[in-house]
């Protein structure tokens, strides 16, 4: 899930403002925010402690947690560290309120523009132009039946229900370059015929939901990647670590336990039919002839519909081109060429790509490859699924408006980074709990704190936007100011924990269209998917990021992850047996 779900009013003219108290919401929103400035100005001394800089990021969690309006409790957050930043001048508190929301807004428009230098954020605009062209090319694959058309190949081999739910799984696995477009194609798609099947509502939400986040997190290309990279890029950047984001990245993905863990638990629950719970109870009353759940309305950000023609090819060839043009891309601006030149075998060793990834400018060329990736399936769409100049358009356009989004959510999230390096969080945190956290535990209580919040909030993104600026800098202190394990840990427990919470919460974005898509309950979906989530994630931290945090090696890390699920699946089959 990206972003929190901000609810739409409407409704009857007639509703009154109690039954429609969203603006009742933002008017408490930004008098917290003023109220918590000006208490600030008041008791602060004249010096200004340290201990502001935990006030922004702490305020952004708290009115999430209340009004459930993430960018506007960002925003709010920005402009409150932009008073506290100024805090300890010459003028009166009216004076400093005045000069700090002029700082905080200097904090947004330093995302993209150094104000010091008069020159552009590079990066940062790059990202923005990556997410707009990824966004609009998604768009196209789906109105050109692309996707569609991947869809249907793999239904083909949905002939029984064990069949029905690999399908399933194998397509959510297979568009992997956006949780949004992976839940909207797959649980339409799939639903007529897992109804067929007798296979529940409520497993089709959890395998459309369980293979969104999880696929789209760890995989190398996806929506996910240029939020993630700026993230880690800029947090890299302040701490010194002379990695690159891309890098700091792909030195995460061995230790994503949870999103590794779930596709295991996914893949085997599929192949298995074995369940527990209420999910259990639900495939019990599927298989009896049970009425499906209460249909819901499909979400009509992209139009899935009204193909004449689908064509895997048109979704197929555009992403294989990302791929390749980015790979090749990485290689060549990373020195792989005169590794090359050295040693002809150099691109099948994974330590010379680990080189090239610490070296090569995976920001630019993320967007030259996303455009590269759109041209092909403009192509694609026009001479395969011949979709009209019309379609054409209003597609792109789709896309842009869709990217709208994930696009202001960066800007606020880059913002927040800027207040907390102008507020020292870092620091403060880092001073705080340096002493006080053992570095053993800290992976796992940091991907404990992430669930929670993504739990409450609703936002993956935003919990990330929120952690790792401020978790990032007290792991690097307690791995003594190098990158080492904690730090790494802490980066995969961080976007780890932010989708496992995700994953449980009703209010979650992804899981409201998850329901939606797959015409289930949303309350039966939440209930019978959780208790999964839970066990994963009690997988992901005792046999993960405890004992990895602990010096375990990798690979016994991953292996008992995989024996575990192995056992808890045997136990179920023989609990079945026992029954039966």
């Amino acid at each position: 899930m990206k972003c929190a779900q901000e609810p739409k009013t409407g409704g009857s003219a007639r509703a009154s403002w109690w039954n429609d108290r969203s603006w009742v919401w933002r008017v408490a929103t930004i008098h917290a925010s003023v109220g918590v400035c000006l208490v600030a100005c008041w008791l602060a001394p004249a010096d200004g402690p340290p201990c502001h800089g935990i006030v922004p990021p702490l305020l952004a969690v708290t009115l999430a947690l209340v009004t459930n309006r993430l960018r506007l409790c960002l925003a709010a957050a920005v402009l409150c560290g932009g008073v506290l930043a100024a805090v300890g001048g010459a003028g009166g508190a009216w004076s400093t309120l005045f000069e700090g929301l002029w700082t905080g807004g200097t904090f947004f428009l330093q995302t993209v523009y150094n104000t010091n230098s008069g020159t552009c954020d590079a990066d940062h605009l790059l990202i923005l132009l990556y997410v707009v062209l990824i966004m609009v090319m998604i768009s196209v694959m789906l109105a050109g039946g692309g996707l569609q058309g991947v869809a249907d190949w793999l239904t083909r081999f949905a002939r029984s229900a064990r069949s029905t739910r690999l399908a399933t799984v194998a397509m959510g696995l297979a568009i992997f370059i956006d949780d949004y477009a992976n839940t909207m194609i797959v649980g339409s798609t799939l639903r007529p015929i897992t109804d067929r099947q007798r296979i529940s509502r409520e497993k089709l939400a959890f395998l459309v939901d369980a293979t969104a986040a999880p696929i789209a997190g760890i995989a190398l290309i996806s929506t996910w990647v240029g939020y993630e990279v700026t993230q880690l890029a800029d947090v890299g950047a302040d701490l010194g670590i002379g990695k690159g984001g891309y890098a700091m990245l792909v030195d995460a993905l061995g230790y994503r336990f949870y999103c590794l863990g779930m596709i295991a638990f996914v893949f085997l629950n599929a192949a298995t039919g074995l369940d527990f719970g209420p999910m259990a109870v639900a495939e019990r009353k599927a298989a009896a002839g049970g009425k499906p759940g209460s249909p819901l309305p499909a979400p009509g950000d992209f139009d899935t519909t009204g193909n004449t023609r689908s064509h895997a090819s048109v979704a197929i060839l555009p992403m294989v081109a990302l791929l390749g043009v980015f790979g090749g891309a990485l290689w060549i601006d990373g020195g792989g060429l005169d590794m090359m030149g050295a040693d002809s075998l150099a691109p099948l060793r994974w330590s010379a790509w680990a080189e090239v990834l610490g070296q090569a400018n995976s920001i630019r060329l993320l967007a030259y490859a996303s455009a590269f990736g759109l041209a092909v399936a403009l192509v694609m769409a026009w001479a395969m699924a011949r979709i009209s100049a019309g379609k054409m358009l209003r597609a792109v356009a789709s896309g842009v408006r869709i990217s709208f989004l994930p696009v202001t959510v960066l800007v606020l999230a880059w913002s927040l980074q800027g207040t907390c390096d102008a507020l020292g969080t870092g620091k403060f945190l880092v001073a705080l709990l340096g002493d006080a956290i053992p570095p053993a535990v800290f992976p796992a209580l940091v991907f404990c704190v992430a669930g929670l919040t993504a739990f409450a909030t609703g936002t993956s993104w935003g919990t990330m936007a929120i952690l790792i600026p401020t978790a990032l800098p007290v792991a690097f202190g307690l791995d003594g100011a190098v990158y080492g394990p904690v730090t790494v840990l802490s980066v995969a427990a961080i976007l780890d924990g932010a989708i496992f919470g995700d994953h449980c919460s009703p209010i979650s974005d992804t899981t409201i269209m998850s329901s939606a898509a797959s015409s289930c309950d949303h309350l039966a979906h939440v209930r019978t998917q959780m208790p999964y989530s839970l066990v994963v994630a009690a997988a992901a931290l005792g046999v993960g990021y405890l004992p990895a945090a602990l010096g375990a090696p990798q690979w016994l890390t991953l292996a008992s992850l995989a024996a575990f699920m192995a056992v808890l699946f045997l136990a179920l089959g023989a609990v079945r047996r026992r029954a039966g």
